[in-house]
């Protein structure tokens, strides 16, 4: 992610055309709104033509607008407020077409995180939480919903499993203050990213402990310090944080583990059926019942 696009732009202002500067005048000063623009819809926005803002991307070093486009959404990616947010999906999706165009949006985001995930990294992170003494698991905000999820079936999978309490700053340290080397802190954060979980990740590391950070790019404030990072695509759906990729990868990470584990798994899970059945947890499947046919009697 280039942190310093807007200011480049600014400088390389006096070598521009006239339509060139008014393309970067407008990204400056409007970058929110023209990090989600096509190509032609910027061209009509500012009064040129398409071709135009696509030389323009090459001029200020993109191989095409597509590049420069992904570079601006990097940028702001946690930057916008929830209110930006929804002004935004307004202008890229019709109330008719919601239901298709968030189903599809998540689809490519499942297709992109397959694509560009690093298996060494992913055998890396099954490898540090099956050998860690303890396992701390810990998101904040939207991510705590995946951290819980995570932590249901990890306390299946080990005897060594620990959701850290995310309710405030001093509980989250109190109850990873005995962390060390040997322990693993996997850290859930995608954008807006949690300053308490990058706390937390730089805690953990600081005491030697081991980090598997699960975000969505290496630009990620809990990817710094982490032993391993797992990269799942995520975005915004209007004002709501697309998490279906990363819930994915998760899933995809406790079915590795429960692999590796699987001689110690089968045995949790034989006793907890004992348990559900003896306490009545599920429903039971309703008897199948035959209706007799009268013309048979």
């Amino acid at each position: 992610m280039n942190q310093n696009l807007l200011a480049d732009m600014e400088t390389q202002m006096p070598k521009f055309s006239k339509g060139q500067k008014l393309i970067a005048r407008y990204i400056i000063e409007h970058y929110e709104k023209a990090a989600y623009m096509t190509a032609s819809k910027m061209g009509a926005t500012v009064g040129v033509s398409e071709s135009t803002v696509v030389r323009f991307a090459s001029e200020v070093g993109y191989e095409g607008y597509p590049q420069l486009q992904k570079a601006l959404q990097e940028l702001i990616r946690n930057r916008l407020t929830s209110v930006q947010r929804m002004e935004i999906s307004e202008g890229q999706m019709k109330s008719s077409d919601i239901l298709k165009k968030v189903l599809c949006m998540d689809s490519d985001r499942i297709k992109r995180t397959l694509e560009e995930i690093s298996e060494e990294e992913f055998e890396k992170a099954v490898k540090t939480i099956t050998e860690a003494k303890k396992i701390y698991i810990v998101g904040v905000r939207s991510s705590a919903n995946i951290a819980r999820f995570m932590y249901f079936y990890f306390n299946h999978i080990f005897d060594n499993a620990h959701l850290v309490n995310t309710t405030s700053s001093s509980e989250m340290f109190e109850e990873i203050f005995r962390i060390g080397k040997g322990d693993v802190l996997i850290a859930l954060s995608f954008p807006r990213y949690s300053r308490q979980t990058a706390k937390a990740v730089q805690y953990a590391s600081d005491k030697g402990a081991d980090v598997v950070a699960i975000t969505d790019s290496v630009e990620s404030p809990i990817a710094q310090d982490a032993t391993a990072t797992l990269l799942a695509r995520s975005d915004m759906a209007s004002f709501v944080d697309s998490l279906v990729a990363p819930l994915s990868l998760v899933n995809a990470l406790i079915v590795a583990l429960g692999m590796a584990k699987k001689d110690k798994i089968s045995e949790s899970y034989a006793q907890l059926e004992h348990i559900w059945e003896e306490y009545n947890v599920y429903e039971k499947s309703a008897p199948i019942v035959h209706k007799v046919n009268k013309e048979n009697e």
